[in-house]
């Protein structure tokens, strides 16, 4: 195993939002670390999110996949806006497991339109997704934690939750809620052997940014376009001019913080941003 990187066998994780993008890079890499995952997504369409969302069989394929690299995982459906499932789920995982070691909470959604133009329905779901979920599944495993003195925490939250951005008011509302509410849960447990942290991506190659709904945010002078069309004007947003990152970098911010990397590090929010924070205070 290379210097650095996380031995995590015997460890019990569990991954929200973990049918593709993110959620399905850092179960894998935590899979194959050693940990057993417990793999958790909606798999159900949105009201409000302007793109389509993980289904079953996606959830189904990150399975597979852990599978095939050698690694244990359990898929569920889960909506982690329903705190009594979510304890639930936290629940059953710890009685089957012995306890929970790792939570990473990767389950989000995105939309946009001007703030004066978002509608109760879209402020409501995303704060609930983004941030409640976030909430509800820290919560839900804390007890377990605390239980063996030993934890790590990792929520995603996002470079738009470090600054404003325009038709995204409800978006980086979520995200910023979410650095907030780690920090706290950080100090709340600073002495119980539990870190939490955050990642912050920047754009990442997944179907959240990848779809006509978020193109034609960033392109909206051409008609339908495509992953080609918009390349450029992401790379101009970073200033090491890369459209996106792979999901598998977001993967490897989280490696860092739940091994023994990670145990003097908490509280903190760790930027994925393609030099976005150099910008910032």
């Amino acid at each position: 195993m290379p210097d650095g990187v996380a031995d995590l066998t015997g460890r019990t994780a569990i991954v929200t939002g973990a049918a593709r993008g993110q959620g399905r890079a850092v179960a894998r890499s935590l899979a194959r670390r050693g940990a057993t995952v417990w793999i958790a997504d909606l798999c159900a369409p949105s009201d409000t999110a302007p793109y389509p969302l993980a289904t079953s069989d996606d959830l189904a394929e990150t399975a597979r996949l852990i599978e095939s690299d050698g690694g244990d995982c359990h898929p569920s459906v889960l909506d982690v806006r329903d705190a009594t499932s979510v304890t639930a789920f936290a629940d059953a995982v710890a009685a089957r497991a012995g306890g929970i070691d790792i939570l990473v909470t990767c389950a989000g959604i995105v939309g946009f339109a001007p703030a004066a133009e978002l509608s109760d329905a879209m402020w409501a779901d995303m704060l609930a997704t983004n941030l409640t979920g976030t909430f509800h599944c820290i919560r839900a495993v804390l007890p377990h934690m605390a239980a063996t003195e030993s934890g790590r925490i990792v929520a995603i939250s996002s470079m738009s939750g470090r600054q404003g951005t325009p038709n995204l008011a409800h978006y980086s509302a979520s995200k910023w809620g979410v650095i907030g509410l780690v920090k706290s849960v950080a100090l709340e447990y600073a002495e119980s052997g539990v870190t939490a942290n955050v990642v912050c991506p920047t754009n990442v190659d997944t179907p959240m940014l990848h779809n006509p709904a978020l193109y034609s945010l960033f392109a909206p002078d051409l008609d339908h376009p495509e992953r080609i069309d918009v390349e450029d004007r992401y790379a101009r947003m970073s200033p090491m001019r890369i459209p996106w990152c792979p999901p598998e970098a977001i993967a490897d911010a989280v490696d860092y913080l739940v091994g023994e990397s990670g145990r003097y590090t908490t509280g903190s929010v760790l930027d994925v941003g393609l030099g976005a924070t150099a910008r910032m205070p």
